[in-house]
């Protein structure tokens, strides 16, 4: 069975198409027969010059050239999977298409996408501007132009549901909650739910207390029991938790108050800089991007310095906060560009919590070997000291979002 999944960020877009077993369930251990077979994207979408890229039967490509907005990159992948050289003949070879949908507030799980999906997106819209539109557009015009193709949308707030009350509640007015549907939702559930499903595959402890740091452009922390989520970083907006690239995170709401009284501006004209000029490259002057961030603490640029710092100190609370939510720890994970790729933040994480039985292994936390092996990204960093075992393991939301789609359509065609 062939599952395209896109995977649609703020100025990015990335495919996978996957060949996997018509049957078995979501993390059920099957990779062996799971393929890839092809995959691409954009980068740095609506800049004057985006990247283009793809990889399909040992070819690759790589232009850059502008791409307005995320329709014409996704016109821009079909054309690649079906044109000369493709994997596909013909989209209509695609079983369904799979997307890493963001907030459907009253709608979450797996579903297909419909007038109402749709609508419970577009509701949901002021709370991830980034994310829903974008989704919204790719769909509308996926469901104009393959009709016949099932559209899946895996929702990143579905591992979350299994979060309890206690941690997913604001003190707002009941109203709120049962009306409006403000709570904690929490999201990159789809990575959460890799890093949790290879954890239980590898270790044989139960239960199992682990903590995800999905650590990138957009980043959280999530508590994992037994592979399912009792906690996390991100609330009812992707805006909110750690400090990310250019949002905010959590800031007291009455900030904005403040400000719009001392400065005159709109309450939109201020949340709109919390939700793009602030966040890492607010704080330091920068991009934002971390290896920037990292070379120019380097150099001694203090504000630099000071936004790595804000970050890695919100990532060590919520650790904290987890451990006891736990009542202990056995495995700690990195994944997502930054936690996979930036050894000088892992060992800031990790730094002085040899008491709590997290230590790395200075050599494998600093070693790049891994790069040179296939499949040796995913590996242990702590020392043999450490008591709680240290992962870096590379997410890959696409190859959930896949097995999530196939597993609707098995579910529907048993029913």
């Amino acid at each position: 069975m062939k599952i395209l999944v896109a995977n649609l960020g703020s100025t990015s877009f990335k495919y996978r198409l996957f060949e996997l077993p018509g049957q078995g369930g979501s993390g059920s251990g099957t990779e062996a027969v799971e393929r890839e077979l092809a995959r691409g994207g954009v980068e740095r979408i609506g800049a004057p010059e985006s990247r283009v890229y793809a990889q399909a039967g040992g070819q690759s490509l790589e232009a850059v050239q502008a791409v307005p907005d995320h329709a014409v990159a996704l016109q821009a992948a079909l054309e690649q999977l079906t044109g000369a050289g493709g994997p596909l003949k013909s989209i209509d070879e695609v079983a369904a298409i799979g997307f890493k949908a963001v907030h459907g507030g009253r709608v979450g799980g797996v579903v297909r996408v419909t007038g109402d999906v749709l609508s419970a997106m577009e509701e949901m819209a002021a709370v991830a501007p980034a994310h829903n539109p974008p989704y919204v557009q790719a769909m509308r015009l996926l469901q104009e132009k393959l009709p016949k193709v099932p559209l899946v949308a895996a929702f990143e707030t579905g591992f979350h549901a299994t979060i309890p009350e206690r941690n997913g509640l604001y003190a707002v007015p009941t109203e709120w909650v049962e009306k409006y549907h403000v709570r904690r939702f929490g999201f990159h559930g789809a990575s959460h739910r890799f890093v949790a499903t290879r954890l239980m595959e590898k270790l044989p402890k139960r239960p199992l207390r682990a903590i995800s740091c999905h650590l990138g452009g957009s980043s959280s922390v999530c508590w994992i029991a037994d592979g399912k989520s009792v906690g996390t970083s991100m609330g009812m907006s992707p805006q909110s938790g750690l400090p990310q690239n250019n949002r905010a995170g959590d800031c007291d709401p009455f900030v904005l108050l403040h400000m719009q009284k001392a400065t005159g501006r709109s309450f939109e004209d201020l949340l709109g800089e919390l939700s793009n000029r602030s966040g890492l490259a607010g704080m330091s002057g920068t991009s934002g991007d971390m290896r920037d961030l990292e070379e120019a603490a380097a150099a001694g640029n203090r504000r630099a310095q000071v936004a790595i710092d804000v970050f890695v100190a919100s990532i060590r609370h919520w650790i904290g906060a987890g451990l006891v939510e736990l009542g202990g720890l056995d495995a700690l994970a990195f994944a997502g560009g930054i936690g996979e790729n930036s050894p000088l933040t892992r060992a800031a994480v990790c730094r002085g919590l040899a008491d709590l039985g997290i230590e790395l292994d200075e050599t494998a936390n600093l070693s790049t070997a891994h790069r040179t092996v296939p499949g040796g990204g995913e590996r242990q960093i702590g020392s043999t000291r450490s008591r709680v075992q240290i992962w870096v393991i590379p997410t890959n939301e696409e190859l959930i979002v896949a097995r999530q789609a196939r597993d609707l359509l098995v579910q529907e065609r048993g029913a």
